[in-house]
């Protein structure tokens, strides 16, 4: 919840800023205002302030007769008379520009008057454009905008970071979730903000009319598309950080659960149960006076021990070393249990040199022994084997009639152990008649 919280907290803070970013970019000043139209030409043509009485003629285009050196007229298009509610016979003082622009001539361009651009006063009053249309403040308009945008970025966010179905590919996913916010950035084009200068208020795209000159429309397009190629952009850096973390947090937690597994290794095979069998089945052998097999006893018991400690503190080990163990750790148990235990190793050459992680025969000889009935009617055959590469270790299943609780915790600890030294994990069958585990090798290291 904490870690769901932070990625909320900080998508909100990205669409704050991705809207500051898409309202406030001089990418979008030159798209916004005429003059920057007009800069953007070849040349802005612009002229220093003059002044003059305009005309207007009956389809209401004027011309604006100079009081400067200059001796042609101004021409002043409908549009402008329009927009900047011009009267015939006011006093402009106002800059001009030259007509420019691709579609013309340069005959064409000679013969054409220059053109009103902006006014600067009229009637010797300093011309004001927002108060003509009792326009709100730019900063009711900020607001409008900046909390649109955020709104809309903070839900494209959230789309391309939202983690759902996996059955999909990822990239399918990510395609999937382009469509979406391009469909999503197309409706919102028509729920976007606007100023109506006319009306003194904000008005949507879908109920806002407007001049196709005002560039409305072009300018919400630009923003929504912006918003989209941002986000996604975002949502990749982000991905990849979740990634890293997530690895990051991982690998702890394989370290640590390492370390666990060696000492829940160690405290399961060292423990007082097993030493005192061993001592007991010790005692048996001395009380009988037989001294070689006593003697024998001693070695394979204190060789097992040895490497228990010795195995611990390392990872990997041939699988030549862990089948001696093995054979040493099997014949305490044959000791104990007399005839009614076999082990059958079937190991080609060729495999012993491969590798394993150390100590993993020794679990699965303790739970085969802990989990069967051993008599001299039903004996154990504990088989271990190799074939294409993968050890096998086999027995058949006579359970006893008081069945022991099974953790599981053995065989969890060897797969983790696994999956932490090799990368692989091991394969587990319970059969109807005989339990499984496969352990696959590791070729040796040329």
């Amino acid at each position: 919840m904490k870690i769901l919280k932070r990625s909320l907290g900080m998508h909100l803070l990205i669409a704050i800023g991705l809207s500051l970013i898409i309202n406030f970019s001089y990418l979008l000043v030159p798209i916004i205002t005429e003059q920057g139209m007009s800069e953007r030409g070849e040349g802005s043509g612009m002229s220093e302030h003059n002044s003059g009485v305009l005309h207007l003629t009956d389809d209401l285009h004027g011309y604006v007769v100079c009081d400067c050196e200059q001796r042609d007229s101004i021409y002043v298009s409908a549009w402008k008379v329009h927009t900047f509610k011009l009267q015939d016979g006011d006093h402009l003082n106002f800059t001009s520009r030259i007509l420019t622009g691709d579609t013309y001539t340069d005959e064409q361009k000679a013969k054409a008057h220059p053109r009103l651009e902006e006014v600067i006063a009229r009637n010797g009053e300093p011309f004001d454009f927002d108060a003509l249309y009792d326009r709100p403040s730019r900063t009711v308009e900020f607001v409008w905008q900046i909390g649109y945008y955020a709104l809309l970025s903070f839900l494209f966010i959230l789309l391309f970071t939202a983690s759902f179905g996996r059955r999909q590919r990822p990239r399918w996913r990510f395609v999937q979730r382009v469509l979406v916010a391009l469909a999503l950035a197309c409706v919102a084009i028509y729920f976007a903000p606007v100023m109506s200068f006319k009306e003194g208020a904000m008005r949507i795209v879908f109920f806002y009319e407007s001049d196709p000159r005002d560039h409305t429309y072009l300018i919400v397009l630009t923003k929504s598309l912006f918003t989209v190629a941002v986000t996604v952009l975002y949502a990749n850096i982000y991905r990849l950080m979740q990634q890293r973390q997530r690895m990051a947090i991982e690998n702890e937690h394989l370290k640590t659960e390492n370390l666990a597994t060696r000492y829940n290794m160690l405290m399961g095979q060292i423990n007082p149960h097993f030493f005192f069998n061993s001592l007991n089945s010790l005692a048996m052998l001395i009380r009988e006076k037989d001294d070689e097999r006593a003697l024998k006893y001693i070695d394979q018991l204190s060789y097992t021990f040895r490497y228990i400690i010795q195995s611990g503190q390392s990872g990997k080990t041939t699988l030549r070393d862990e089948l001696a163990f093995a054979e040493a750790y099997a014949y305490l148990f044959k000791i104990r249990y007399a005839d009614k235990l076999f082990f059958d190793f079937d190991v080609d050459d060729e495999y012993k040199d491969w590798q394993l992680p150390a100590l993993s025969l020794q679990p699965l000889i303790g739970n085969a022994v802990k989990h069967n009935s051993i008599t001299s009617k039903n004996p154990l055959h504990v088989e271990i084997s190799v074939h294409d590469g993968v050890l096998e270790i086999r027995n058949k299943k006579h359970p006893k009639l008081d069945v022991e609780p099974s953790t599981g915790i053995g065989l969890d600890n060897l797969n983790n152990r696994w999956k932490i030294i090799s990368g692989q994990e091991i394969e587990v069958r319970d059969e109807a008649d005989s339990f499984v585990v496969r352990l696959p090798l590791e070729r040796p290291a040329k």
